[in-house]
């Protein structure tokens, strides 16, 4: 009896999936985007207004989201709301933070009249680390625009902020990216000097 189902699993796992071998029925039906962190190039272009989401109930994921709502506010090119009715769309994320601990040790000896000099140090340095994905997300429940971010820190900031900063400034430049490549200059097309 073992044997016989043993037999039918490998079947079902060697058998095609119908669906991976059907190619697309309408080729302009697939994205064209290039990139993972843009999938929906029109519809990101509409978000005027965007609800944060909860990223979760423990402390950090609590920080992170404020420091995202901060980000998102200070960019003075979105506004935050807190009525989720009223959005273009729907901020969702997960964030991680990690803290490990580094041993640095130094030692060094010298042989001097017969003796000998050592000289040795050993510290450890916390480490943290912060992970944040986030996504954009239409009232339809697509999704439309992704990044994940990390960081060790920066120069000023710790690796909460830098990483939701990161997250905040890539939106900004993908959203800036794609206004660019709309603009009427850009369209246009490039014509040479005429005579007269």
């Amino acid at each position: 009896m073992l044997a016989q189902w043993l037999a039918v699993a490998l079947l079902l796992q060697a058998a095609p999936n119908p669906q991976a071998a059907k190619p697309p029925a309408d080729p302009s039906a697939t994205s064209s985007t290039k990139g993972a962190d843009l999938d929906d190039p029109a519809a990101l272009l509409k978000v005027k207004r965007i609800y944060v989401e909860s990223f979760g109930e423990d402390t950090i994921s609590k920080e992170l989201q404020s420091m995202v709502v901060s980000s998102l506010v200070a960019t003075k090119r979105f506004k935050v709301t807190e009525n989720r009715d009223h959005a273009d769309a729907i901020l969702k994320g997960v964030a991680l933070e990690a803290a490990s601990h580094e041993l640095h040790a130094y030692s060094e000896g010298t042989a001097a009249g017969g003796g000998a000099i050592s000289d040795s140090s050993a510290h450890t340095e916390t480490v943290n680390d912060a992970k944040l994905s986030i996504r954009l997300v239409n009232p339809d429940g697509d999704v439309i625009w992704t990044s994940t971010q990390e960081s060790k820190g920066a120069k000023y900031k710790g690796a909460s902020a830098d990483v939701a900063d990161k997250c905040v400034k890539q939106l900004l430049r993908d959203v800036e990216k794609l206004e660019g490549a709309n603009s009427p200059l850009a369209a246009a097309p490039a014509s040479g000097s005429q005579q007269k």
